[in-house]
């Protein structure tokens, strides 16, 4: 039996996240549910110099997020297009 992460975001990611299309904000919150069940999913890249931070896709867009193995939390730390996601991590 596999265990159920619980979802977590920062109140940046919110606000971000808030700001986008809705055709985005969907196809993006979608990809974000499914970490709950699989939080290293294929095509996620762990983010150098932080082991426990991790990127996926949604298009042009990126959520990063960091996995909390041992109280099963997953939290989203940014959403934003591909040229501005890093900027302030």
């Amino acid at each position: 039996m596999s265990s159920t992460y619980s979802l977590s975001f920062a109140a940046s990611a919110l606000k971000q996240l808030g700001k986008l299309d809705k055709p985005v904000r969907i196809r993006i919150t979608r990809r974000i549910r499914e970490l709950s069940t699989d939080p290293r999913p294929s095509g996620s890249i762990p983010l150098k110099g932080d082991s426990d931070s991790w990127r996926i896709r949604v298009g042009d867009y990126r959520v990063v997020y960091t996995i909390q193995d041992g109280r099963l939390i997953v939290l989203v730390l940014s959403v934003a297009h591909r040229s501005e996601v890093y900027r302030d991590l």
